[in-house]
């Protein structure tokens, strides 16, 4: 009888070890690139949610997760589109990205719904992206660009500007958000002299500057990226004097801009995905924990976007996108307990137990429509060489 016992026991044993796995998330982002100093601090937001679960051990039976990074090169579709179907040929159970808008469709078309594979970005902003065919598959924890327009045109003309140029990265993420600004903005009113286009990776932005400082404007708005043709655009403003304040959408938010550009750049203002919370400083206190700046831009969103992975994987009780990608708006939204950052062990329990919840997260997740964030925003301005939040909205 005793070994009977110790027989069933080690069965046991084995079956449920035979249960647990190496869950496998891509982590796809710009490492290279037109936003290149935003991605490590993102992609250590969402590695920082696949360390809490693994940790906690409470995730399937037990398993573990394992990211797996690649780069997108932000606007390089050809390099985006190699790299997801190399992790796929790995065996990613999810995708967390991409992170441009461009890219990130193309990963979608070409990859993703090919393969059946669920992505979830932290900051593809397309309004595109809500209208593009996804089977389902497609997530995101930043708000569209529709929403940023309206945000932006609300603070410029609560600043008191009536007039703007605008110029934008040659992209869909340019395009679709200088179309939201224009809309937005000359629907409270103002105008907009000349929308323009630049490219990105130019040594000399002289000629774009000099047809927006011809059309003219009570401040220059920059729907570009700030490790390239955005900041290109401000320093040339700068040192012709066509511009001397500058209007910053989120691609153009990040630590790096002001570091570059100098004292020349206090007094531009602008606004990025974010919301004010103990949530939030919570996640904020964790991250400085674990050596980085939890409160750049789209680092909540990350941490988040990986959590919602994990959860709706448990929720199924898999990790194939098939049985899973059903589940992420559940687990995203009422009803059931909130679970907030440092709680995913709390929510792998009671979703195990079969109870619901509701995933707030570092960044006040709600999804709604076609799977994407309802999203709140923060206010910024470039104070004394800082980008520093002053308002919420």
């Amino acid at each position: 009888m005793k070994k009977l016992l110790t027989a069933t026991a080690a069965t046991a044993l084995l079956a449920g070890t035979a249960m647990a796995e190496d869950v496998k998330l891509g982590i796809m982002f710009g490492f290279t690139g037109p936003i290149e100093s935003l991605s490590p601090a993102m992609a250590s937001g969402a590695e920082l949610a696949m360390k809490e679960v693994s940790d906690s051990g409470k995730l399937l039976d037990g398993s573990t997760v394992t990211p797996v990074r690649a780069d997108t090169g932000c606007a390089d579709n050809a390099l985006a589109t190699s790299n997801a179907e190399r992790l796929v040929a790995e065996g990613i159970n999810g995708l967390v990205g991409g992170d441009c808008s461009g890219v990130t469709g193309a990963i979608l078309q070409n990859v993703a719904v090919p393969n059946g594979l669920v992505m979830i970005s932290p900051s593809a902003t397309s309004p595109g992206l809500s209208v593009m065919e996804d089977n389902g598959l497609f997530f995101r924890t930043s708000p569209s660009d529709a929403r940023e327009g309206e945000i932006m045109a609300d603070i410029l003309k609560e600043r008191g500007v009536n007039s703007i140029a605008l110029t934008y990265t040659n992209n869909d993420y340019g395009k679709g958000l200088s179309e939201a600004i224009k809309s937005s903005f000359e629907a409270l009113g103002g105008e907009v002299t000349i929308v323009a286009a630049h490219e990105d990776g130019k040594a000399d932005y002289s000629a774009e500057v000099g047809a927006l400082a011809s059309a003219g404007g009570d401040i220059l708005v920059v729907a570009g990226y700030l490790d390239q043709g955005g900041l290109g655009i401000i320093q040339s403003s700068l040192d012709s004097g066509a511009f001397d304040t500058f209007g910053l959408p989120g691609g153009m938010i990040g630590d790096s801009l002001p570091e570059n550009v100098g004292p020349d750049l206090n007094g531009s203002y602008g606004q990025a995905p974010g919301s004010k919370s103990e949530a939030a400083d919570a996640f904020f206190a964790m991250a400085e924990g674990e050596g980085f700046d939890g409160s750049s831009i789209f680092v909540p969103e990350s941490y988040d976007a990986a959590a919602l992975f994990l959860l709706a994987m448990q929720a199924a009780g898999s990790s194939n996108p098939a049985d899973y990608g059903g589940k992420i708006m559940d687990v995203a939204n009422e009803p059931g307990e909130k679970i907030y950052p440092g709680e995913l062990a709390k929510g792998l329990e009671l979703l195990a137990a079969g109870q619901e919840i509701d995933y707030v997260g570092a960044s006040g997740v709600e999804l709604i429509g076609p799977g994407e964030s309802a999203g709140a925003y923060r206010e910024i301005e470039v104070i004394d060489g800082e980008m520093k939040t002053v308002n919420y909205r």
